[in-house]
């Protein structure tokens, strides 16, 4: 009998467990994306990051155990344009050669009235951190997903564009960043 009832408390402290914590995803880098829009001289143009690591554990029954942890190699900035690609990388904008890496870790979740839902982080990027909210949605699709991610930084508030770059009129000070990616078990 003492057998039994352990065995059944070991089953229901296993269930408990997994339904306190947030499922864990792979990211499918090949089929995701991690883009931005700013603008330069009043004309849109947009970018790209080719290379960043997603750890995500999310499940929209359990935002408090849900996480992002992303890490964005920022030497990997595509615009398709070569003037501003070779610029990007520099002392001026992103310093690469210095910080070569940002990263966006989340503090909270929440659910608005509305049923949108939110992530509350901290973005790193060039040294500086700064509190970051991404819009959330999440849609299942099988054993897999998708996550897009959205949210507007203000470049200056990262040090991004000093000297002259600091002129908004030339350079737009809004950047919306968005994020698509593919989830799979």
């Amino acid at each position: 009998m003492k057998s039994k009832v352990t065995g059944i408390g070991a089953l229901l402290l296993l269930l408990w467990a997994s339904a306190a914590s947030a499922r864990d995803w792979k990211v499918d880098a090949a089929h995701s994306t991690l883009t931005f829009t700013g603008t330069y001289q009043g004309e849109k143009f947009e970018g790209r990051f080719k290379r960043f690591d997603a750890r995500i554990a999310y499940d929209p029954a359990n935002l408090a155990q849900s996480k992002f942890d992303v890490d964005i190699d920022i030497a990997s900035v595509d615009t398709a344009n070569t003037e501003r690609d070779q610029a990007l990388p520099g002392k001026p904008f992103f310093d690469t050669a210095q910080f070569p890496r940002a990263h966006f870790v989340t503090t909270r979740f929440r659910k608005a009235a509305d049923g949108r839902v939110f992530a509350d982080g901290t973005l790193s990027l060039r040294g500086v951190s700064k509190p970051v909210t991404l819009a959330v949605t999440f849609a299942q699709a099988g054993n897999g997903g998708t996550l897009d991610v959205q949210t507007t930084l203000k470049r200056l508030d990262f040090g991004i564009g000093s000297g002259d770059w600091a002129d908004t009129s030339m350079i737009g000070n809004a950047v919306m960043v968005r994020g698509h990616l593919l989830l799979q078990p």
